[in-house]
């Protein structure tokens, strides 16, 4: 139990780091273009302390789930000083402020990428995308009734691995089965499984694609059947291989690997965001009693009872995939071109750009910056449906979480 408390805790630390790197971004940026920043502070709520140096407020709120960063004239609604005026952000160019609201998610992504470099050159990273490359090659294969077996059976005559046989290496990745493509380990499995006798496989091995001839050998294996307790014994087809589950690489090696890891997930995250609104009635079905859906959206209060258990059973790689996730996904969320996200600041900055050079082209002088009031109606709306998902969201972790076990 202390374990799963710590991990709680910790989660939620790295949270608010990550929550004030987000806001420094903004701070930092802001300075460097000579931009007022009023205030930066980490949390809501009550203030626990704060301090003033040159003309910017620093502090520490009592809720550590948020913060944030006040730099003077955001949108021409924010009531300015004349000290302030000239230092307006508004006043300056629209790629300036854009940089501004951008640099928080860039902090995050950069952040995300750096959890997940550690990973790759100290644990590795997960084969999430399941590429199908060969890990190990078995001495051989046989019958087996229980998971023991499978993993160490006892080698005797005429039992030799049909893919040892065939020249099958560890670091080969099986492109086809029998003429299909297979772009996964779960594909290559299920083509396998379904053969028998001489088959053939495309294998790529040193930049080059070679044809390898695996004699699929019939055996009796324990298959897990939904709803039994006791695994079933079922005839399936074998080569006697297993794959990669987790990439380990250099110091160098890790960049490329790191960077195309990040890539995926960010991908990913653009697919949840586009789901989200389809699986917000689970969440709600979720909350009065209905068994809840893993894939369904979670809080900051899920993620970190999730966080306390992989670290009360010692998985460390998923608490820091999924606190790198959490970061590409609040990066990605606040590039969202809605007010009062940043990206819909950079948006709005964007729109003026454009209409002041449609308006040139047309001999008319520039116009002003964007009256926000006419954008309020809109953005009280998606601040209301963003608290509704948030009670939503939190509510169900509380009374119905996602649960690792």
């Amino acid at each position: 139990m202390l374990a799963y408390v710590l991990g709680v805790v910790l989660f939620v630390l790295c949270f608010w780091f990550s929550v004030s790197l987000h806001e420094a971004g903004h701070m930092w940026t802001a300075r460097a273009f000579g931009m007022r920043v009023r205030r930066y502070f980490v949390g809501f709520g009550p203030t626990i302390f704060s301090f003033r140096r040159g003309h910017t407020q620093y502090g520490l709120k009592a809720i550590p789930l948020g913060g944030f960063c006040e730099i003077a004239g955001m949108t021409s609604l924010d009531e300015v000083t004349p000290e302030e005026a000239p230092r307006a952000m508004w006043r300056f160019p629209v790629w300036k402020r854009t940089v501004v609201m951008a640099a928080g998610s860039v902090m995050q992504f950069g952040l995300g990428f750096l959890i997940l470099y550690l990973m790759a050159t100290t644990m590795g990273l997960p084969n999430v995308a399941g590429v199908p490359q060969v890990e190990s090659v078995a001495s051989c294969v046989r019958d087996a009734t229980t998971p023991e077996e499978v993993s160490d059976p006892r080698c005797e005559a005429g039992d030799a691995a049909p893919a040892r046989e065939a020249g099958l290496r560890p670091g080969d990745r099986i492109v086809s089965v029998d003429g299909v493509t297979t772009l996964t380990y779960a594909e290559v499995m299920v083509a396998v499984q379904g053969s028998s006798g001489p088959t053939r496989l495309e294998v790529e091995r040193d930049g080059g694609t070679r044809p390898v001839t695996v004699d699929v050998r019939q055996v009796e294996r324990p298959v897990a059947v939904p709803g039994e307790a006791e695994p079933e014994i079922r005839t399936t087809g074998t080569i006697g291989v297993s794959f990669v589950r987790q990439f380990e690489y250099g110091p160098v090696a890790a960049i490329p690997g790191t960077a195309a890891f990040t890539g995926d997930m960010v991908v990913q995250t653009f697919h949840r965001l586009v789901e989200f609104p389809q699986r917000i009635p689970a969440v709600v079905s979720a909350i009065f009693g209905d068994e809840r859906d893993p894939e369904t959206p979670i809080s900051v209060v899920g993620a970190s009872r999730i966080g306390g258990e992989a670290v009360q059973h010692g998985l460390w790689p998923l608490f820091l995939i999924l606190l790198a996730s959490l970061n590409f996904f609040m990066g990605v969320f606040n590039l969202l071109p809605l007010l009062p996200l940043d990206g819909g600041h950079i948006a709005v900055g964007w729109y003026e750009r454009v209409r002041d050079v449609v308006r040139g082209l047309r001999g008319r002088a520039a116009g002003g910056p964007v009256d926000y009031n006419r954008l309020t109606g809109v953005t009280l709306v998606l601040v209301l449906i963003g608290a509704v998902v948030m009670v939503l969201t939190v509510t169900a972790d509380i009374v119905n979480p996602v649960r690792l076990f």
